[in-house]
């Protein structure tokens, strides 16, 4: 989503620049370890070749199909970035607190339709998410102190016993709580799987969503406009469509404004310029 896959968001900080990992959009990203891992077995046998921005797209092509999801043909021949761009990864990449308008606009300005958005966050059917990405709707909604209305009721309080029913405006204020946030582990803060209901990937997502059970206010708001509603229901009744588009609206992503030579670079470690 940021200037194309370009590997941009696994640089580490430098005194030059400061890491797209920073940006609070990126907080819950995890993984970057394993990433390094298989660059350096693939620098063992063939050094200089595999771009850290091809084993982003071919691992999360296997991850997928691992978890149940369709299997996809991708290009591979991209190359890395050699900058950051953390002013625009806060900028452009989707909030999980976004209304539906906010979400498809910030889609549209990367080329992707109402339809493709749909397909596209069918992959919150895998991974965990941390309470705090969604806990203020679970108690206050835009200064109301009711809850999200469109939260299922029984679902609602599921996730405030997985959360420890913690408000995060609660009389503790709010700087009491962002310490606790800071020096807490995910366990004791908690996290819910994204495949809670089951491990169907794709269809079991929209089917909670139908029943007022999405995990992040952006999923939630697909159900708030005729269009979008339409498509959770379409997929959540044929998995056959849902994995034809989702494979396709992966490959578009995939290929969204990729640094090819003799642009960017092949690093040797992912996290550093080469």
């Amino acid at each position: 989503m940021v200037k194309g896959c370009d590997a941009s968001v696994l640089l580490d900080s430098t005194k030059e620049m400061t890491s797209e990992k920073e940006s609070p959009s990126n907080e819950s990203l995890r993984g970057f370890g394993l990433i390094d891992i298989v660059k350096s077995k693939l620098e063992e046998q063939c050094p200089g070749v595999v771009s850290c921005a091809d084993i982003l797209v071919l691992a999360a092509r296997d991850s997928v199909a691992l978890s149940g999801g369709p299997y996809y043909p991708v290009y591979t021949g991209r190359r890395d970035s050699n900058a950051v761009f953390l002013n625009r990864a806060a900028a452009e990449l989707p909030n999980p607190f976004d209304h539906l308008p906010v979400l498809l606009a910030t889609f549209a300005s990367k080329g992707f339709d109402g339809r493709e958005i749909v397909s596209l966050l069918g992959a919150h059917s895998i991974g965990v998410i941390h309470c705090k990405f969604f806990e203020k709707r679970l108690y206050r909604v835009e200064g109301n102190h009711n809850p999200d209305p469109s939260l299922d009721l029984g679902f609602l309080d599921l996730m405030r016993a997985r959360c420890n029913n913690s408000d995060p405006e609660s009389s503790q204020g709010p700087e009491t709580y962002s310490k606790r946030v800071l020096n807490s582990s995910s366990e004791e803060l908690g996290l819910i799987s994204m495949n809670y209901e089951g491990p169907a990937f794709g269809t079991q997502y929209y089917q909670s969503l139908l029943q007022g059970k999405g995990i992040l206010y952006a999923d939630q708001q697909l159900m708030t406009m005729e269009e979008t509603g339409n498509w959770v229901r379409a997929y959540a009744s044929d998995a056959s469509l849902f994995r034809r588009d989702f494979a396709l609206v992966m490959i578009k992503l995939s290929d969204h404004q990729v640094l090819t030579a003799p642009m960017g670079q092949i690093r040797l470690s992912c996290s550093e310029v080469a």
